[in-house]
């Protein structure tokens, strides 16, 4: 006899057996028993979490016969009878089983509804059951839709899928929708443990924990890759085989990995990182593993008492939970999230885990040396406190001219800018601060002061105030008048030249046209510009190949200031004179003049517009 799998051999044949899928086997075992049954059901889920076997199982219920042939719709089919026989075996005449994916035309469909006429041949119930029936093209759709709408009393649809989102709605309000949920994976390592004892294999615990994690939720994958763990130790599961199956990774080095980076120890990152390598471990387990254990890490950081006692590495993660600062641990759990996204863009997936473990290192923290206290953050209390005792090293003092305490009842000094002047709190109350320019010689002490004066005396000392950057000054700044000039002159002749050929575009026209040249000579031109952004190496390369092209072969230099003359401000010149002349010409008209007489108030030009003088543009 032939080996049967164990994902085949464990198929539930009851809902007792089922595991993981409480609320659908109560939901259908509450139907059952009260004969409140649907004319059509939908299970969805991902692989292998059992919609096929609920289906097989509820065509048994709806068809048992009981082992005396007596029976009727019970919830615990028996299993002997013959139509649960030939339902588990794949051969009831009245339990049609459609593949969607591979017979998902309306001709397929219609062979399977021209079934439904006709009455059970053998059971009570006609069951059609259609898998991954999102697979079905939009006229299948159409065609059982009615079908399934008002279907005969001896026929029962099942459907299946684990995209639910492709199923027409007018298919789902048909339906009674039941949502198979992914297996959690002590429910998992649980089945599978009564499996192997079934089977008489030696497992070990962590050996199932890494099969039921593998699994993902999926009991038939879960099998399969027992049955393959079963192979690859020899009739025996044991931890070391099976991550060596998988690939996994140690937790020992993830817990080293943790530890140096809480530490700041780059060098057994990177150490570590190497032997990964060395044994050919995945790097997508060890990001995966990394989260599992910082997922865990946060939650014994939020509840001290939360964490799982029978888990076999609870203390280690406990003792790692106090060495690594919480909002360290989030981060380093976002960046093994985002990490595994990135595995698949680097040429070397190690190297790409290096750079995601050495990352933290970048953003964490600085540690200050031993013996010396922590630095304070400065808050807006102490940032006065802070200039007073920075001032006298940040430039040379002038001692201040001190004036006499003001009465209480006196009206407020006007409040002195902060680029002018250091805030009045750094000064005793009653004195002004005045700022002087710092002279050149040591500070003078007058005659008649005493000697121990000058540790009393206050001073104020000039804040120093950012330059602006030329691209806020040229913003912030107004544009200066047209001033014509003879360089101005050649300019704008050469590039008008360069426009109307198209020997120009885009960003490279524009440095042409808002430029000034202010020099040339035999072989380099000075242009300024107003803007930073038009001064660009690559716009101007393009430029000078244009002036090449046109005969100019000069190397082009190009500062930012104040541009007075370019062939920009020529051109809106020349259109505002142009402008004021069709203006001029439109109010000086005699029938104008006519009309502003007999209507002065209720008249207005909306727009005048001068003539083009462009013989290509239609006026």
């Amino acid at each position: 006899m032939s080996y049967l799998v164990l994902a085949r051999k464990y198929r539930p044949k009851t809902f007792l057996q089922m595991v993981g899928q409480e609320h659908v086997v109560q939901a259908l075992t509450n139907a059952l028993t009260r004969q409140r049954l649907h004319h059509a059901y939908l299970f969805t889920g991902t692989r292998g979490v059992g919609k096929t076997t609920v289906s097989r199982i509820l065509a048994k219920s709806l068809n048992c016969q009981g082992p005396d042939g007596q029976g009727g719709i019970t919830a615990a089919p028996c299993g002997v009878c013959q139509a649960c026989i030939d339902i588990d075996s794949g051969r009831f005449v009245d339990y049609t089983e459609l593949d969607a994916a591979s017979n998902r035309g309306v001709d397929e469909v219609q062979q399977l509804l021209e079934q439904a006429v006709y009455k059970p041949v053998q059971g009570r119930f006609k069951v059609f059951m259609i898998d991954e029936v999102h697979m079905l093209t939009g006229h299948a759709f159409n065609a059982m839709l009615k079908t399934l709408e008002e279907p005969p009393e001896y026929l029962k649809f099942v459907l299946a899928t684990t995209d639910p989102q492709k199923v027409p709605v007018t298919v789902l309000s048909r339906c009674l929708q039941f949502n198979l949920r992914p297996m959690a994976p002590e429910t998992v390592r649980e089945h599978l443990e009564h499996v192997l004892a079934d089977e008489g294999v030696e497992a070990e615990t962590p050996a199932l924990r890494l099969l039921a994690r593998a699994a993902r939720g999926s009991m038939r994958d879960a099998l399969s890759l027992t049955d393959q763990a079963i192979a690859f130790g020899s009739g025996k599961l044991e931890e070391a085989a099976v991550r060596q199956m998988l690939g996994s990774v140690d937790t020992s080095h993830v817990f080293r990995l943790i530890e140096a980076l809480a530490q700041g120890d780059g060098r057994t990152v990177v150490q570590t990182s190497e032997t990964l390598r060395l044994h050919g471990l995945s790097a997508a387990s060890t990001l995966e593993e990394m989260s599992s254990v910082l997922q865990r890490m946060a939650v014994v950081q939020a509840v001290p008492d939360g964490g799982d006692g029978a888990d076999p590495d609870a203390a280690e993660i406990a003792r790692l939970a106090a060495l690594l600062p919480a909002d360290e641990t989030q981060l380093l759990y976002s960046m093994c999230l985002h990490g595994r996204g990135e595995l698949g863009l680097a040429p070397d997936e190690y190297a790409a885990l290096t750079m995601v473990l050495l990352r933290l290192l970048a953003f964490k923290p600085a540690q200050e040396p031993a013996g010396r206290p922590q630095a304070e953050k400065k808050t807006l209390n102490e940032a006065p406190a802070a200039i007073a005792a920075v001032a006298p090293v940040a430039a040379p003092v002038v001692a201040a001219t001190a004036v006499p305490a003001a009465p209480r009842t006196a009206a407020l000094a006007p409040p002195v800018p902060a680029r002018a002047a250091v805030p009045a709190a750094a000064a005793p109350a009653g004195r002004v601060l005045p700022v002087v320019d710092p002279p050149r010689g040591p500070p003078r002490r007058p005659a008649d002061a005493p000697r121990d004066a000058e540790s009393h005396q206050v001073v104020g000392v000039p804040v120093r105030v950012q330059a602006e950057s030329p691209r806020d000054a040229g913003a912030a700044r107004p544009s200066a008048p047209l001033v014509l000039t003879e360089e101005g002159d050649f300019w704008y002749a050469t590039v008008q030249q360069l426009v109307a050929q198209q020997a120009v575009v885009a960003l490279v026209r524009e440095l042409a046209l808002q430029s000034q040249l202010l020099a040339r000579d035999t072989g380099h031109w000075m242009l300024r510009v107003e803007r930073e952004s038009l001064n660009q190496p690559a716009s101007r390369e393009r430029l000078r190949a244009a002036l090449a092209a046109a005969g100019h072969e000069v190397n082009l230099g190009v500062e930012v200031g104040t541009v007075t003359d370019s062939p920009a401000r020529r051109n809106a010149a020349a259109a505002a004179e142009r402008q004021r002349a069709a203006e001029e010409i439109i109010l000086n008209d005699p029938f104008v003049q006519a009309t502003k007489q007999d209507f002065p108030t209720g008249w207005k030009i909306i727009s005048i517009q001068p003539r083009s003088t462009n013989p290509n543009q239609q006026e």
